[in-house]
């Protein structure tokens, strides 16, 4: 990394933001931009990518100035952990229903967290299984089976 910039953690995630934000700008010019009072399609990815690169933009240009830490290693296996975690989500929502499929993922996102302790993760299991359920299930009327059809659902 240059000597001259002095907050890698900033620079990054500023020249992240302004990608960002110029790819939301970039492509909302194919769509009717409107005014602010009878706004068109673009107008608000426009607007909103614009801001984001503008934040961008200020945090790469405050990296320059202000000093701070460097950059940590990426964390492949955590990564990797939680991808999997979705991934395996998806495949079990079906055969083993909405229960089984969100404790797992839940448990398995948990547990890439350095922070990782099995009764809290077990609770937010549960309490996030109940909350899905009631809220998307029952509420919404999504149709997932609650118990898939190995387990008789």
């Amino acid at each position: 990394m240059s000597s001259f910039i002095r907050h890698p953690k900033d620079f990054w995630a500023g020249v992240i933001y302004a990608a960002l934000g110029i790819a939301a700008v970039i492509l909302g010019r194919d769509y009717p931009m409107g005014s602010a009072f009878k706004m068109g399609p673009a107008y608000f990815p426009t607007v909103l990518g614009g801001l984001l690169a503008l934040v961008g933009v200020i945090a790469v240009v405050r990296s320059f100035v202000k000093p701070g830490e460097a950059i940590t290693p990426f964390a492949w296996k955590e990564v990797i952990l939680v991808l999997a975690a979705t991934v395996v989500f998806g495949v079990l929502l079906r055969g083993a229903g909405l229960v089984v499929a969100l404790i797992v993922l839940v448990l398995a996102s948990a547990y890439a967290s350095v922070k990782f302790r099995w009764v809290p993760s077990i609770a937010l299991a549960i309490g996030m299984t109940v909350f899905s359920i009631l809220v998307f299930v029952k509420g919404l009327g999504v149709p997932l089976q609650i118990l898939g059809s190995w387990f008789g659902g």
